[in-house]
Parts: C-alpha cells; sequence; structure tokens
C-alpha cells in the first residue's frame, strides 16, 4: 500500500529572497482567488480543473509573474477548495464562497527541488536556494524518517509562512507492505468503533475512555492569557500574543499526539483491521456545546490517528453520524428520548430494553456497528444478519477464541493519560468481538459476562 507523510522543515532564507518568497506568495494567492471568483460566476458553480484552466490560465499568466507551474497549482487550490463547498451544499451545509488570505504557496517537483540539505523553489524573479535548520542530527526525528529516508520520496510542498519564518511543509509517498497474520479468516475484518467528544476526547467500542478535562483546562487558561494581553492594545502585547500561541498548540498538539498512539496502540492490541470514526463534517452543529477549538482538536485527532494507524495496516474510515447517539447499541431502538434531557451529558437509557451504558461508549459502539452494515451483506445477497456479542471472539469457522485470562469487563482510561495525573489505569477492560455471518468482527467491552446486541435489521432468518 502506499504510504504518505508531511514534514514540516524550517527554512533558512537570506533576506532578499524572502522578500522574492513574499511577492511570490502575494501573487499565488491573487491568482487561487481570480480562479475562485471565475468558478463563482453564474448560477451554477464550475468544479472542473481542466474548464478553468481553459478560462483563466492565459489571464493569470498575463497578470502575474508566476511560472506556469504555480498558475497550474494556484488553480489547483482554487478548484479544490470550490469543490468542498459544492460538496457540503450537497449535505445540506452551509458554505460561503473561498477566499485564500493565509501565506502559503504550492510547489510541486517541476517548479522545486529537494536536496539533504536545501530546497530550491521558484519565485516571480527565478529560483532561489533556502536552507534546512534541523534539529540534531543524533536523535531520530521525522526528517530523518521520512523527508531523508531513501524509501520515502519528496513529491511536493507546501510553503507556509507563519511568526516571521518560512516552514516547507514536504509531503514524501513510499509503498510500504504490511504482514498479516494468516489465521483462516483473510478477509474477515475486525472493527475499532470511536467517538469523539468534548469531556471525552475519544471513547472506543472496547471501553477506553481518554478524558478531556486537562485538554478542556488549558484551553480556558490560554484564552485568559490570550485575553489579558490582547486588552492591553499596545504593540509590547504582540510578541506575548504570539509566543501564547506557540505554546498553546504544541501543548495541544503532545496531547493528540499521545490519544492518537494510544488508540492505534488499542487497535493493534485487538487486532483490529479498521478503526472508524463519525463523519466530522457538519460536527459544530451536532455539537452544540463544542468550540471552534473542539472542532480543531477532533479534526487534529482523526489526521493523526490515520497516519499512524497507515503505518500498522489498519485503515481508518469515517461512518454517517446519524442516530449513533440516540439508538441502543443491545437492542437497535432508536429514540431521542434515550438520551434524557438533563444536566448529565454521559446519560444513555432506552425506553425499550433499559440498557445504560455510558452515552459515549453507546454511541461508539454504534459508529463500530455502521461500518459494518455499510460494507457487508450476507452470503443470501442482502439478506438480515444476526450480531451477538460475546466473552471472546467468535469466527467464521465458527471456532470460540475465549478472552484473555485476568481481564475485567469495567470502563478503563488511558494509562499513559492518566499516570500524568498520578493515577495511572493497568488493567485491560474484557475485549468481545461480534460475529456478522459474512464474518466481519466489531471490537467491543463486554459489561457482565457477555454483551448482546440484536437489531431487527440485522436478523438472520431461521
Amino acid at each position: 500500500m502506499e504510504v504518505r507523510r508531511t514534514v514540516p522543515v524550517k527554512l533558512d532564507v537570506a533576506d532578499s529572497d524572502a522578500a522574492l518568497l513574499h511577492e511570490t506568495i502575494s501573487e499565488f494567492l491573487w491568482a487561487a482567488n481570480y480562479v475562485v471568483d471565475h468558478a463563482w460566476q453564474g448560477e451554477y458553480k464550475t468544479t472542473s480543473k481542466a474548464q478553468l484552466q481553459r478560462e483563466t490560465y492565459d489571464d493569470v499568466r498575463a497578470k502575474t509573474r508566476l511560472q506556469a507551474n504555480l498558475v497550474q497549482n494556484a488553480r489547483n487550490k482554487a478548484a479544490a477548495a470550490v469543490q468542498s463547498v459544492v460538496a457540503r451544499w450537497k449535505q445540506g451545509d452551509y458554505a460561503g464562497k473561498p477566499h485564500f488570505s493565509a501565506p502559503t504557496l504550492v510547489y510541486d517537483k517541476r517548479c522545486a527541488t529537494f536536496n539533504d540539505d536545501h530546497a530550491t523553489l521558484s519565485t516571480v524573479a527565478g529560483r532561489i536556494t533556502a536552507r534546512y535548520v534541523l534539529p540534531d542530527g543524533d536523535r531520530e526525528t521525522p526528517h530523518s524518517e521520512f523527508l531523508f529516508n531513501d524509501d520515502y520520496d519528496v513529491t511536493g510542498a507546501e510553503l507556509h509562512y507563519r511568526d516571521d519564518e518560512f516552514h516547507l511543509h514536504a509531503r514524501t509517498k513510499a509503498d510500504a507492505e504490511f504482514e498479516t497474520a494468516d489465521d483462516g479468516n483473510d478477509g474477515h475484518n475486525t472493527v475499532l468503533g470511536v467517538d469523539l467528544g468534548i469531556e471525552n476526547v475519544a471513547v472506543t467500542s472496547t471501553g477506553t475512555f481518554w478524558n478531556g478535562a486537562e485538554l478542556n483546562h488549558w484551553h480556558r487558561e490560554f484564552e485568559k492569557r490570550r485575553g489579558s494581553f490582547q486588552r492591553c492594545g499596545t504593540r509590547a502585547a504582540h510578541e506575548p500574543i504570539q509566543s501564547v500561541g506557540r505554546t498553546e498548540t504544541g501543548r495541544y498538539d503532545h496531547f493528540l499526539h499521545t490519544v492518537s498512539k494510544e488508540l492505534v496502540a488499542e487497535a493493534v492490541e485487538h487486532d483490529c483491521d479498521v478503526i472508524a470514526f463519525e463523519n466530522l463534517t457538519g460536527i459544530r452543529d451536532r455539537m452544540p456545546n463544542a468550540k471552534t477549538f473542539h472542532v480543531w482538536a477532533s479534526r487534529r485527532l482523526c489526521a493523526y490517528v490515520e497516519y499512524k494507524a497507515e503505518m500498522v495496516g489498519i485503515s481508518v474510515e469515517q461512518v454517517s453520524p446519524a442516530y449513533t447517539s440516540q439508538r441502543c447499541s443491545k437492542c437497535g431502538f432508536t429514540h431521542e428520548d434515550n438520551r434524557p434531557a438533563s444536566n448529565e451529558p454521559d446519560v444513555f437509557e432506552c425506553l425499550k430494553c433499559g440498557y445504560s451504558p455510558h452515552a459515549d461508549y453507546n454511541a461508539a459502539k454504534n459508529i463500530g456497528l455502521k461500518h459494518l452494515r455499510s460494507g457487508q451483506t450476507s452470503s443470501g445477497g442482502g439478506a438480515p444478519v444476526n450480531v451477538r456479542l460475546n466473552r471472546g471472539r467468535l469466527n467464521v469457522n465458527g471456532d470460540y477464541e475465549p478472552a484473555s485470562d485476568g481481564q475485567n469487563g469495567s470502563p478503563r482510561e488511558s494509562p499513559t493519560l492518566n499516570e500524568a495525573n498520578g493515577s495511572a489505569v493497568s488493567e485491560l477492560g474484557r475485549v468481545v468481538h461480534s460475529r456478522l455471518y459474512h464474518s466481519t468482527y466489531l471490537c467491543f467491552r463486554a459489561s457482565n459476562g457477555y454483551d448482546e446486541i440484536m437489531d431487527e435489521s440485522l436478523e438472520q432468518p431461521a
């Protein structure tokens, strides 16, 4: 399979070359916005790259000093943005006309070269040389692992300017093969469902919780500090505000990287082939108490999990979030009153069967089940399927695999994150895999000896 990584590299750029890069970025953004303006004309928006190329290329070339490849990259950036807006419209979401203002510039191998210690970048006045500012070579870094690894090819990069510095986000690609155990169940997948939220950053269908209290506390504290500097209203407060922003982002990234590593480790521990998240499109509307920060954190976590999972041969999928919080993962009954209106966001109680798990855990199981149903049918060409969870795993051959000795059935929290709070949790939750008629499994944590799912839409005919 193909593995892709993006590696940020700080650049050392001479003052004269920096001025050329600023001019190039300015004209690149103008070109991208020009193409968006053209695509936005009329009742129907133009999303075809080929059509936009025919209708805007000559104008952009005549009005800018950009070389041909940079003009094409600006067109591609604009077309992708318009396509994203149209896709959101089709889903019934609001989205306005795109506009590019962040100082970025897209390079490919035709307008940049990437060497061991420097890159040459096209500008409006020829090429300039920018040297890499690298960390100590004695320790392992993403630069040594991907950028300077002969197994990875650099396919392009995006130049960013922030905090008075240029950073090159190099895109790398490699072909990788992953060995899978030959257990006689080729093609049979085990799915780990993951629910994302505010109080709990992530909850898995195996019953592991990553609490968001610490992350939310940091966010509140950083907001207070930033607000106090902004109220000063002086130029002297500008640098402290930027410093707070850098510290804040670094702390969030460290936390989210830790969670993503543990999520992937959870999937590996339970032999999962797929990690299933809810589709994040429109997540702000589904989480009324969420701030922009929470939406950003959820998206960033998914991105981190995706590339880490890819390295161990696990795929990451997204499913429709519809009714995952209202559906009972045990009996399948769906009703909004299964989530009673209260001040307790973790409360779930099925009106039909009385099943009352933690609401986020119930949603995580439903997310995993949605992935199973989305791609599985019985050998009868679409006949309903029976799903049953038990202590252990029942494979396609009917062989029962019991859970490991010493496991308990209580929800567990992340050991690594709890160690930071002085309360490490070392016991593993009991793992149960559901069996589908076509041998796809969902990874679960059992509650009282067994956990059963009966869904009328999945009932196997006698």
